[in-house]
């Protein structure tokens, strides 16, 4: 955290205490919207303030919290309680700052890999109205093997709660060294994931590409072509079937996973920054 963002704590209705980020604009900048961020699987929001700090260049605020099981926020590491926990936290969030922002200001998620998926499947479930949606190497494909499908067909009925190492490739999120070592290094990054979490993310990636063709919301959908840790193929399939008109599609065929961490960032920022002027 730097000194120019404000950490605070939210209790959710199961009395679980979340962590809250907040980024606000210089006094004496003009508000263009209020962009909230959903991080993804093991990881936490702090790890986003660089791209918090470009956005308070554009003109926009930014929220950031800690999904349950992750960073500062409460919960086993890599739990899930209930199937729709994350989705009821996101409405949580989304509830509250609402109630602090302006009725004519924009509201946009901006969600990374599992965070791109809860952020969809939100939008997808049409839980609350937002202005914008804006997906990076979302988990829309787990890419599992037929073996690992059976298992997230059975366990979940008997072992929901069993949490194991989520098999991630740490040297894979980006081509970026110190990327890499950074997040080797991160106290709050963790690598369980339960058996009840990997089912969620397994069936609520096809089905939310199921219903790309009737998307309404204003989305940017940014992919990773060299993606070894989430199969880009669901977001190409995503962006097949999604209308034109509400749809911003763009890949970036030798980036990793953690677009926004690569060594060659630069156009994954401008391709944001394009989509957020032509939009707000």
């Amino acid at each position: 955290m730097n000194s120019d963002s404000t950490l605070s704590t939210f209790v959710a209705i199961d009395g679980e205490n979340l962590a809250i980020q907040d980024w606000p604009l210089e006094p004496g900048k003009v508000l263009r919207g209020v962009v909230l961020l959903v991080h993804g699987l093991g990881e936490h929001a702090g790890r986003y303030e660089h791209v918090a700090s470009r956005l308070n260049e554009w003109g926009f605020s930014v929220r950031g919290y800690d999904q349950y099981g992750h960073g500062e926020s409460g919960g086993r590491r890599g739990g899930l309680p209930t199937e729709t926990r994350l989705l009821d936290d996101l409405t949580d969030i989304v509830d509250a700052t609402r109630a602090r922002m302006g009725k004519k200001t924009p509201l946009i998620l901006l969600g990374h890999s599992m965070g791109g998926l809860v952020a969809a499947r939100f939008v997808s479930l049409s839980i609350r109205p937002v202005d914008g949606l804006v997906m990076s190497s979302p988990a829309l494909d787990a890419g599992l093997n037929s073996i690992q499908k059976l298992l997230l067909a059975v366990l979940p009925r008997f072992a929901p709660n069993l949490r194991i190492g989520n098999g991630l490739d740490v040297s894979l999120i980006s081509h970026d060294p110190a990327t890499v070592s950074a997040y080797r290094a991160d106290k709050l990054v963790h690598d369980r994931i339960s058996i009840r979490l990997a089912g969620f993310i397994a069936k609520g990636g096809p089905a939310t590409v199921a219903l790309a063709a009737v998307w309404k919301v204003p989305t940017l959908l940014l992919f990773a072509g060299a993606d070894k840790l989430v199969n880009p193929a669901g977001s190409r399939v995503f962006a097949e079937a999604a209308p034109k008109q509400v749809l911003t599609a763009r890949c970036f065929e030798r980036l990793y996973h953690e677009i926004f961490n690569e060594l060659k960032s630069e156009p994954v920022f401008a391709a944001l920054k394009k989509w957020l002027d032509s939009r707000f």
